[in-house]
Formats: C-alpha cells, structure tokens, sequence
C-alpha cells in the first residue's frame, strides 16, 4: 500500500515536459475565446444561470458555512484544537498516524460540511499545530459534505424519506475514514508531529481571534460563492451547446448540487440512485476542489493527496452502499412512491426542510464540546 501511494504522488507531482507547455497555453487560450464566444451568443441564458448561482448562495451556502467558517477559525485561533487533541490523541495516532489537534479539523468536517474541514486543516498547518506530511494526509479525508446537508436536502429532498439520508451519511462517514486509514501510510517513516498536550500555549486575545475569525471568513465566503456562480454559468453553457450531456453523473462532477438534484427525475431503481449519490458526495464536484485549492493557495502542501482521497471517496462511498443494500433490508420507499414524496416536499421552504437535521448537528457539537471540556478537567486534576 505504501508502495502504490509512494507511485501515485511521484506521477502526479513529476514537472511536465518543457515542451508540451505551449500546446497547453494555446488550448487554454481556444477555451477561453469559445467561452467568451458563448456568452456573447446567450447572454440571457449567461445571466440567467448567474442569478441563479448568486441565488443560491444567498439562501442556501452563506447562510449554511458563514457560521461554520467562522467557528473553525476562531477555533484554530483560540488554541482550542489543543484541548480536542488531548481528548482524541488516542483515536488519531494509532489510526491515522496524525496528533490529537488534527482531530478539529476531522470534527468540524463533519460537522460544517465542504469545505470547512480542508480550510480548517490548512488553517492548523498554518499555525504550526501539525506538520506538511500531517496535513496533506489530513487534506485527503477532512473535507465531507455535512449532516444538515445529506439528511436533508438529498434524503429528504431528493430520496423522500430519512432513511436514505442516514444511509448515505453513514456510508459516507464510514468511506471518508476508510480514506484516512489508507493515507496513514503515505510517507510513512516521517515522524508524527507534536503531541497536543505538549505544545505551547499561545495567548491570544478572544476579541482579537474573533475580528480576524470575521474578517477571514468573510474573505473566505466571498472566494466560495465565486466559484459557485462560475460554475452554474458553466454547467448552463455546457448544457446548452450539448458539449456534456444533461446526465446527473455528469453535472455531479462538475458541481454535486447540480448532480444529485437531477437525480430526482433519473429512471433508475433506488439502489442505483443511492450509489451515484454517494459517488457525488464523496468526490465533491470540481467546484468544491476549485475553492479547497484556492485555499491551499501558497501554504507549500501537495494538493494530490487531496484529489486522490475524494476519488477514492467518491468510490468507496458507492461500493458500501451497494453491499449495505445487499446485507440489509432497508425497507427504502419504491420510485413511484419517492416521487411522490419528492413533489410534497418540493414545496416546502429550504429553512423548513434544514431545521431538523440543524438539530443533529447541534447534538455533534455538544458532544464534542462535552470531551473538550471532560478532557480539560482531566488534565488539571492530573496537575
């Protein structure tokens, strides 16, 4: 296994060849006259899709990840990834070969949904709360679609009931783990980073943490919904000038909300559905991989590792549905009755729909509060 993870990076990361660089140039430059020729040709239809994209993350993205996005920096800033480690150091190391503080960004990536968990594990690096080696295995399982998410908008929204929805969570919790287990042995022999509970303590005042926390995430928002936008305008574009057929795998690999909500009208059993949702959820779409990258930005950390777990995400997360559904019986609503389903629930408001997986996630904070706390306690009863 350490061999064939060593291969993959040493293909990914080898420099292309001096002379296949202008051949790239000039198709980047075709790409961009079409693109810019397109829009000319449907305007209305370009400023169409870009409402739609503004739209959305209006209702939906900003108010789903703003609060997210701001708790995981001022949890990075405030120190308190520290205490997380010590209550966690026990699961990470032996695992994951990690120390207990990248247990935060693991937490809040299921918590806060993509891509919260990616922006959590380059902000810990950057801190100095784990080494290179540590967050490029960190970046390969840390950025998951979140509870409020997949129990709502896709279970209930998509597949009509919350059974499917727990499925799919559970499936892609249990693939995203997988991941991780299988990225412990990628550079090996390099040493586990600092233990949590040895670190320093840095003090910082909360009023400062919680301004750059704002200002930071504010930033970050703005950096999410462009690429959002872009890519509904794209999508749109492609779709009309039949360059990508109007199949949901295909828009869920450029952009999953777009693929999994085309999912609802697919003439397929519900196996079949289940498996490509998970795939979805698990990779992530290109529009997610565009904004992790922005952030890793100049940090120096390798983004194949990243790339390679949301494909082995994508996968593993199909697979554990099929053999779930093979092993149990779900007793999963027919098409017939799920698009019934679909059209009722199609009428509710999204805040109504997101209100009670909000629930679930709020119940994941507290308990993951209550071992911060229980951990702290802990340790100053041992001193």
């Amino acid at each position: 296994m350490r061999d064939i993870i060593r291969r993959v990076g040493t293909v990914i990361d080898r420099p292309r060849a001096r002379n296949t660089r202008p051949l790239i140039d000039l198709l980047l430059i075709a790409a961009i006259i079409i693109s810019s020729a397109g829009l000319l040709i449907q305007p209305q239809l370009a400023s169409l899709a870009a409402r739609e994209g503004i739209s959305l993350c209006l209702d939906i993205i900003v108010p789903s990840l703003f609060p997210f996005f701001v708790l995981s920096t001022l949890f990075v800033e405030l120190g308190s990834a520290r205490y997380l480690g010590n209550a966690l150091e026990g699961v990470m190391r032996p695992l994951f070969r990690l120390n207990g503080a990248c247990s935060a960004a693991v937490v809040l990536g299921f918590i806060g949904g993509y891509p919260v968990g990616a922006r959590t594990a380059i902000a810990l690096y950057e801190k100095g709360n784990c080494t290179k080696t540590e967050a490029e295995r960190l970046l390969s399982f840390c950025n998951n679609s979140g509870p409020a998410f997949i129990l709502g908008a896709v279970g209930a929204g998509i597949f009509g009931g919350t059974k499917a929805g727990w499925l799919l969570y559970g499936a892609h919790i249990l693939a995203s783990l997988t991941v991780g287990l299988i990225f412990r042995f990628y550079k090996y022999r390099e040493p586990i980073g600092e233990s949590a509970r040895n670190a320093p303590e840095r003090a910082v005042r909360l009023s400062t943490a919680f301004t750059e926390s704002v200002r930071s995430s504010f930033y970050a928002m703005f950096n999410v919904c462009a690429f959002v936008i872009f890519f509904a305008v794209t999508i749109r574009m492609l779709y009309t000038f039949e360059i990508m057929s109007a199949t949901p795998f295909a828009a869920g690999l450029i952009e999953v909300t777009s693929g999994l909500w085309m999912l609802k009208g697919l003439n397929a059993d519900v196996a079949q559905r289940l498996a490509m949702a998970a795939f979805m959820l698990g990779w992530a779409g290109v529009s997610i991989h565009c904004q992790v990258l922005s952030f890793i930005g100049e940090s120096g950390l390798r983004s194949w590792t990243y790339i390679t777990g949301k494909l082995l995400h994508g996968g593993i997360s199909s697979l554990y549905i099929l053999i779930i559904l093979r092993v149990f019986n779900f007793g999963l609503p027919v098409s017939s009755y799920l698009m019934e389903q679909v059209d009722k629930i199609a009428r509710l408001d999204f805040s109504s729909a997101l209100s009670g997986t909000l629930k679930v996630s709020f119940i994941l904070t507290l308990g993951f509060a209550f071992l911060i706390m229980l951990s702290v306690l802990t340790r100053q009863t041992r001193e």
